[in-house]
């Protein structure tokens, strides 16, 4: 892992003294199931909980034998004496390295799991202060209809929730172990010192195991971290995108101190979003590896040993890692109304158009195409600065002639986009209240209510 973007809670985790121990523990349990079998003397078993961990001397043996367990096996045995030769009794070295990594990744998750509740949390702030909080929706990259910057956000709560049920189900998929001997079968190793070892490691025993357990609950975990990161992705995609200088509705963070470009003073880059985007990326191609990891030739091969040791701890660190970086940035994301205003209002109203498509459908009884190319008529006139959509709306012989001022200033008014904002709020959980989304929601607010961008809109 690369100590930039590993917290130290994953890193703690995942570290070789982490690791030794847990095989350690594995060890011992078994010890004590073979001790309640009466395989081992109840002498022996006191001498081996005795045992140390010289990760020197690990070092050391492995070097010479080419062998991670077998050396680890060898240097426990030296510091517990005669008692050493009951060590690893039965065992073969996946029972000890799949039980235990199964013991880290549900520790990291826990640890990811913890933090995305607070993203979440931040999320669900800000998208009750934004509640009303007008802005112009887009899709193609194009304006299309108004909607609220808390609606944007909600859609984020909502995801960020799903990414962390399907965790979590990754989660007990992964926490289980095995110990079952050299091919699966228990011939070495009874199923009741498995069960003692993961009740002990508070592990789910698994079914069924060939020498491994199936690779296909690591590909599940990886994934759903892949999807975690894929879904801030869109998050720190969109605020990028609110950042251009041509939008400028939202900007993340920026220290008082940070410097935005060697060059250029003015330059407030969107740095800790894209490299959300490009860590997500690197997850990706984790969950890949992992799924190519799942076809293990017969009962089990090393294919997917060394890859695992790259992508198993670094997808938790920069799951965990893009996690508290998306929740610095909600939490210290500046917005604009006012911007957000001066772009709704571009070109006079335009983006109101399917209000006046509709007015001339329903009140004037206008064939739908009729309507459509009238109405689209006047809004390439107000794109090619030809005057307001909305002045221009107005003059037009044929529809003023149709409806009344009353009706077409209606058209222009911004509430209908509002009408079933708490619903929505309602479904996912979150706040209608006003005085409970706090004081920062009132400017918005009170800028819909008197009607945004000095009263142009109703």
């Amino acid at each position: 892992m690369i100590p930039r973007y590993a917290p130290q809670q994953i890193a703690k985790i995942f570290s070789d003294a982490s690791r030794l121990q847990r095989w350690l523990d594995v060890e011992l349990l078994a010890c004590e199931g073979w001790a309640e079998l009466g395989r081992i003397p109840v002498e022996a078993l006191t001498e081996l909980q005795g045992a140390r961990i010289d990760a020197e001397r690990i070092a050391e043996l492995e070097a010479e034998q080419g062998h991670d367990v077998a050396a680890f096996v060898a240097a426990v045995q030296e510091t517990v004496g005669e008692a050493g030769r009951y060590f690893h009794l039965g065992l073969t070295s996946s029972d000890v390295v799949d039980t235990a990594l199964a013991t880290q990744l549900r520790d990291a998750a826990g640890v990811i799991d913890a933090d995305v509740e607070s993203l979440t949390a931040a999320l669900i702030e800000q998208a009750e202060r934004h509640r009303l909080t007008v802005m112009m929706g887009r899709t193609h990259g194009v304006h299309a209809e108004p909607l609220t910057l808390g609606i944007k956000l909600a859609n984020f709560v909502d995801e960020v929730r799903r990414a962390r049920t399907r965790l979590s189900a990754a989660t007990a998929e992964i926490a289980v172990g095995q110990i079952t001997g050299a091919v699966g079968t228990h011939a070495t190793v009874p199923p009741e010192i498995e069960e003692h070892v993961c009740t002990g490691l508070e592990l789910t025993t698994a079914p069924v195991a060939t020498q491994v357990l199936a690779r296909d609950r690591h590909a599940a975990f990886v994934t759903a971290l892949a999807l975690l990161g894929a879904v801030l992705e869109r998050l720190a995609t969109t605020i990028r995108l609110l950042q251009i200088t041509e939008v400028d509705e939202v900007e993340e963070p920026f220290g008082q101190r940070q410097k935005g470009s060697s060059s250029m003073p003015h330059k407030h880059n969107p740095v800790l979003s894209e490299r959300i985007c490009g860590l997500a990326r690197v997850l990706r191609g984790y969950a890949l590896t992992a799924m190519e990891d799942v076809a293990l030739w017969h009962e089990r091969d090393i294919s997917h040993s060394s890859a695992e040791r790259v992508i198993l701890p670094d997808a938790c660190a920069l799951a965990d890692y893009i996690v508290r970086l998306s929740t610095r940035i909600v939490e210290g994301l500046r917005v604009k109304p006012e911007r957000m205003a001066e772009n709704l209002e571009r070109h006079g109203g335009i983006v109101f158009s399917q209000q006046v498509l509709t007015a001339l459908v329903v009140e004037a009884e206008w064939p739908r195409e009729q309507a459509y190319r009238a109405v689209q008529r006047l809004a390439a006139r107000a794109r090619d600065d030809e005057g307001p959509f909305r002045d221009l709306v107005a003059n037009d012989p044929d529809i003023s002639a149709a409806l009344s001022e009353e009706t077409i200033a209606h058209c222009f008014d911004v509430e209908p986009y509002l009408a079933h904002v708490d619903e929505t709020y309602r479904r996912l959980g979150l706040s209608t209240s006003a005085l409970e989304a706090g004081p920062a929601a009132q400017p918005s607010m009170l800028a819909v209510e008197a009607g945004i961008a000095g009263g142009r809109m109703h």
